[in-house]
């Protein structure tokens, strides 16, 4: 059972002082991480991305989501940039080397209820799961360090009420983590990246 506590957790980042951000709620902050629930919430995505790179993924997926949100959907509608880009990173079946990416752009508010539609992107609703373990680092990510990120985090979990639960989250089977990053790539200073695990 988790306990549904308030908690301070990290600081917000810079971006979020001018982009809006997806909204969530902490509910356990550690030095290490931090454990959240995000509010179910629109998110427009990529379709899935195979890749050898983390870095070759995301630039694909987010030309297609930025072409979107310039107007590249049904209305020629433009819209606000959000943060985090949040990337899903699935396992590609018998090949831990070709990971498949989906890229996702949150939603502004004023077009949770009716994102207009594309061929190139979709909407979707995230979370899929009840809460995230969260773990925070900056600069630019890359397979390295998301890789020992990821690790770190599982590494803090253990021996906690979340280690259990991790990875078992509803339609989170194949998924083996996210990423989200909250600066644009010309950002040099100031970078927030986070690693995600998903459970209920």
């Amino acid at each position: 059972m988790v306990e549904q506590t308030e908690a301070e957790g990290y600081e917000k980042p810079l971006n979020c002082g001018h982009l809006e951000c997806a909204p969530y709620r902490v509910i356990r902050s550690r030095p290490e991480f931090e454990i959240r629930s995000y509010s179910k919430a629109t998110w427009v995505a990529t379709t899935p991305i195979a890749s050898s790179t983390y870095k070759d993924a995301v630039s694909k997926g987010f030309k297609i989501l930025l072409a979107y949100i310039r107007g590249n959907n049904e209305g020629a509608v433009k819209m606000n940039m959000t943060a985090p880009v949040l990337v899903n990173i699935h396992p590609t079946a018998g090949d831990v080397h070709n990971l498949t990416y989906v890229v996702h752009f949150y939603m502004p508010q004023m077009f949770q209820g009716n994102p207009p539609r594309s061929a190139e992107a979709r909407p979707v609703e995230l979370p899929r799961n009840k809460f995230a373990a969260v773990r925070r680092f900056g600069g630019f990510m890359d397979d390295a360090n998301i890789s020992a990120q990821v690790s770190a985090l599982k590494k803090s979990l253990e021996g906690t009420a979340w280690e259990s639960n991790k990875h078992r989250g509803r339609g989170s089977r194949s998924l083996l983590y996210s990423a989200a990053g909250y600066n644009s790539p010309f950002e040099y200073e100031n970078r927030v990246n986070e690693v995600m695990l998903w459970f209920d």
